[in-house]
């Protein structure tokens, strides 16, 4: 998966170049610097003599050479292992020798290193012993320099203190980037404009590699010092889909840059010296990409795994990407769950809870026994506390699991061994049991566990892994029994990681890894706590001015491991399951739908209205004006239709109700209550009743067959501003930060027409509330507030389950998603925002020019009117606006749907209307009506009827 992927590419990059070399070759922290064209001279003065042509680098705590022909293996000379570096000859450094040769370098040293041998991955051969090596350099000019160098390093090498050490190749490194600077004579382009060019290095697994940074209108270019391993690093700004901030052992410094939508392994990760650059050049790239990419957040992407536009596999991708981990930083790999907790039996069965591990437990916690005993170290370690003292993932772990795959990365990372035989990767069920009960394995799994290359389960390069106690050698990882082959392994992976049982727990894994129990009281409750040095803001390394102390503090946060960014501050949502037909696949993705014609008489009833109601929604851009009518003095305020879709009435702030029929187009009532303005309206069931609400606090019932006004409830203390009706139910949200709900009881006496109205409920809030809505079962309402709060009420017990601040302005709007999963909220602040019923998580938020004041959706894409009166079609999980149709010249504020019409109600021009192209599918439930109303504004006064034949 990820880690192959990249040990591809950097084989690619071998081939390139015809190296043997590469940077797994230093030691961790080490830089290379230069490269000369050079002769090792073997057995000067005797009848042996011979050289042997390669390469000589120079890196910062070591000499390595790199011969020509691959059966010599490479050399590797520790400098702080030198006894006397000099030019030959020079000072008696040729005693050993009769003869002096020209441009020669000697190094005596006490130990030394044979790496590749044959060119064969092997542990790295050790010789020690005073030894003395002579290379002789083509260029003999140079040798005075390099001896230079040598000597600089290998006096810093040989420093007591690491700090020390590092602080000089520190000084040495910067002072070589500062003498050097980015070849502009390698731009694309003549035409090519410099926007920033500055110093960093470019993040590999385990090593850095120093160079230049430049940024121009077209190009990102990264040049490495050293020219390795290749002179120059190009990407075409518009190719990049996306770029990240990173921290780099714990600091913010770095920066990944990816040319692929949804692949883990990036083009370039940079770390920079300097927090400013790291932003400078971050800002450069933003902004070109404003214009073509959308941003990514991890709520867009928890919204389409929730509606199952993204398995569990990608979202945990999306999620480790957002969080910071990277498959170029193996202190912050990608990390994923173990998922499967039977590794015994014969079959797995995927239908069995048993089957698969407690997701709501970290691995420290799934074993009781061993907790306990934690739990009982934990109580008494003094402060910082921590439960764990490993981390569940760390580069140690990561190359457990890939040693057959990238030896090189193990030999790199414990000094040119592997680990004990009995150590190793050796079979899954071993691995597993370790974890449940070994007392300092708390590790999870890698995404290569849930791809499709087995090349890391498999001893394909014929590694010598080394011989078990039990005498057998280490080979291919050994497979539990359910699995046939390391590919039916892997299938079975990815089915139980996409399994029913995970989609419906995967939440709780995620609330411990990137979530809201990864810190604080929550983390403590859960057993979920690592050391200190593991977290974001654990440590601040700049504070610390002791050099050896900082260097010791980096080291440790680089091997031990890092935990993920917190994504997650509150309870994560469960995912939406598809036990229920077109769950998973969202009508408006489904481009096929509209050219299904389907049989009435092969569907039931219900299943026509979706089909229709899907197909509206897939044809929903296709808008058309079709007519538009003229008929109040000032702003329209509501708009409602009768079932039939004849008749269509209207609330204005003129005071006046109006009834205006959409057959003779003329309008046949106009009602006055009061001088006040009247705020919206609705019908109740039977097209008998009209009931508005009024500025006036009360709310009036209009009888259509008798003409005249029936009910008058007077319940509020100021304006009502919008009213909701289910079940004989009234819900009335007013300014006077009251939402009531009102039974309508019949009349007692036989032939009266008014009714009384008991108060069942009054939902408290702290602010003037401007809009309501109600579930499609109405046992859940939600309201949205003047400061910008929507609250999420349980009417059956009249109580809050949410209460969150979405917006910086008032609340425009608000609606429950059809399957009532959902809260969308529109605000003032030109905010779309999307909550989950269940968790009260904000997962979702979108941003727009202009305020938005209304809004239809689906649940998957949404129809909003703005300010401006222009209507806009958004793909909600793609987090995009995908149409803007103009509607209006003034600002829209309400919608609602029902065939065959759109009904927008605005500004300063006729009542309008826009049809929909014609659907295969005919629309055999007129349930709703699409309408659109305008805000409370002067000058409003008309409405437009957007009309579709379905």
């Amino acid at each position: 998966m990820a880690f192959i992927r990249k040990k591809r590419r950097e084989q690619q990059l071998q081939l390139y170049s015809k190296e043997r070399f590469s940077l797994l070759l230093l030691n961790l922290e080490e830089y290379y610097f230069e490269q000369h064209t050079a002769n090792h001279i073997r057995h000067k003065g005797s009848q042996n003599e011979r050289k042997i042509r390669g390469s000589l680098k120079i890196c910062s705590k070591s000499v390595i050479f790199e011969p020509d022909a691959v059966s010599q293996p490479i050399i590797k000379i520790p400098l702080r292992d030198c006894i006397k570096i000099g030019k030959h000859g020079e000072n008696g450094a040729n005693r050993h020798f009769a003869k002096v040769v020209s441009g020669g370098i000697s190094l005596i040293f006490s130990q030394v290193y044979f790496i590749k041998e044959h060119n064969i991955v092997a542990p790295y051969k050790i010789e020690r012993g005073t030894m003395e090596y002579v290379f002789e350099l083509d260029v003999s000019g140079k040798v005075e320099g390099v001896v230079e160098t040598l000597l600089q390093l290998h006096r810093a090498s040989c420093l007591d203190k690491l700090g020390d050490q590092t602080a000089m190749i520190t000084a040495i490194l910067q002072s070589r980037l500062a003498r050097t600077s980015f070849d502009k004579n390698r731009f694309q382009s003549v035409s090519e404009k410099l926007h920033m060019e500055c110093k960093a290095e470019m993040v590999t697994p385990l090593v850095t590699n120093p160079g230049h940074v430049c940024i121009t209108d077209t190009n990102l270019y990264f040049q490495p010092l050293n020219g390795y391993p290749k002179p120059m690093v190009q990407i075409t700004l518009h190719d990049v889909r996306r770029i990240y901030k990173r921290r780099h052992g714990l600091m913010p410094l770095g920066l990944e840059v990816f040319c692929t939508e949804d692949d883990l392994c990036s083009d370039v990760y940079l770390k920079f010296y300097e927090r400013q650059d790291r932003d400078d050049l971050y800002f450069y790239i933003a902004t070109y990409l404003e214009h073509h990419v959308a941003e990514r957040t991890a709520e867009g992407y928890t919204l389409q795994w929730q509606r199952g536009l993204l398995s569990n596999y990608q979202y945990l991708l999306h999620l480790n990407t957002l969080a910071d981990r990277s498959c170029n930083d193996l202190s912050q790999y990608p990390v994923f769950p173990w998922v499967v907790g039977d590794y015994s039996s014969s079959e797995l069965d995927l239908s069995n809870p048993g089957t698969f591990r407690d997701l709501s437990k970290p691995v420290g916690a799934l074993n009781k026994e061993r907790l306990e005993r934690l739990l009982t170290r934990y109580q008494e370690m003094p402060e910082p506390k921590f439960m764990y003292g490993s981390h569940y993932s760390s580069p140690g772990y990561v190359l457990f699991y890939l040693v057959r795959i990238a030896p090189e990365y193990m030999l790199c990372l414990q000094n040119g061994r592997f680990d004990n035989a009995d150590r190793m990767f050796n079979s899954i069920a071993e691995t597993w049991k370790n974890c449940l009960d070994g007392a300092t394995d708390f590790k999870e799994l890698i995404p290569e566990f849930y791809g499709d290359d087995v090349s890391f389960l498999v001893n394909s390069l014929k590694l010598d892994l080394g011989k078990r106690q039990g005498g057998q050698m280490v080979d291919d990882v050994e497979l539990p029994p359910w699995a046939r082959s390391p590919e039916d392994f892997l299938q079975k992976s990815r089915d139980a990681l996409e399994s029913d049982y995970v989609s419906e727990h995967l939440h709780e894994w995620i609330d411990l890894v990137f979530g809201y129990k990864q810190k604080g009281r929550d983390a403590v409750g859960a057993h979920n706590v690592f050391h200190p040095l593991t977290y974001e803001g654990g440590v601040d390394l700049n504070s610390i001015e002791d050099p050896d102390e900082k260097v010791a503090m980096l080291t440790q946060i680089l091997e031990f491991g890092q935990t993920p960014k917190q994504l997650f501050v509150t309870p994560h949502p469960r995912r939406i399951t598809p036990k229920f037909k077109s769950l998973s696949q969202p009508s408006s993705y489904n481009a096929s739908t509209a050219d299904t014609p389907v049989s009435p008489g092969e569907e039931s009833f219900e299943d026509l209205t979706e089909e229709s109601r899907t197909l509206a929604w897939s044809n929903i851009t296709r808008l058309q004006l079709h007519e538009q009518h003229k008929i109040h003095k000032e702003a329209v305020t509501g708009i409602a239709v009768s079932r039939s879709g004849s008749s269509v009435f209207t609330t204005s702030q003129d005071s006046t109700l109006k009834m205006f029929s959409k057959e003779s187009k003329m309008l046949q009532r106009s009602i006055s209550f009061s001088n006040m303005a009247l705020s919206s309206c609705l019908l109740l069931p039977g097209d008998a009743t009209v009931v508005s609400s009024s500025w006036d606090n009360n709310v009036y019932f209009y009888s259509i067959a008798f003409g005249r006004r029936q009910d008058t409830l007077m319940g509020h203390d100021d304006a009502v501003s919008k009213i909701c009706w289910h079940d004989n139910r009234l819900y009335s949200a007013s300014w006077d930060s009251t939402v009531k709900v009102w039974s309508r009881v019949p009349a007692e006496m036989p032939g009266s027409r008014r009714h009384r109205f008991d108060l069942l409920a009054e939902l408290e809030h702290d602010v003037s509330v401007d809009t309501i809505s109600l579930s499609a079962a109405s046992t859940l309402l939600v309201s949205g507030t003047k400061e910008g709060t929507v609250t999420i009420w349980d009417l059956t017990a009249a109580t809050i389950l949410h209460q969150i601040p979405c917006h910086s302005g008032t609340v425009c709007d608000t609606a429950f998603s059809p399957d009532s999963r959902h809260v969308l909220s529109a605000g003032a602040d030109g905010c779309l925002n999307v909550v989950d019923v269940q968790t009260g998580m904000l997962i979702s938020s979108m941003t727009s020019e202009e305020p938005q004041r209304c809004f239809l959706w689906d649940g998957n894409s949404v129809l909003s009117g703005s300010q401006s009166g222009e209507l806009l079609v958004w793909d909600l999980l793609g987090g995009k606006i995908r149409e803007r149709i103009q509607g209006h010249t003034g600002k829209l504020s309400a919608a609602d749907l029902t065939p065959p019409n759109l009904l927008f109600p605005p500004a300063d021009e006729p009542f309008s209307s826009r049809k929909l192209p014609v659907c295969p599918v005919p629309w055999t439930f007129p349930s709703r009506s699409w309408l659109v109303r305008p805000s409370a504004s002067p000058g409003l006064r008309d409405i437009r009827l957007q009309n579709g034949s379905f």
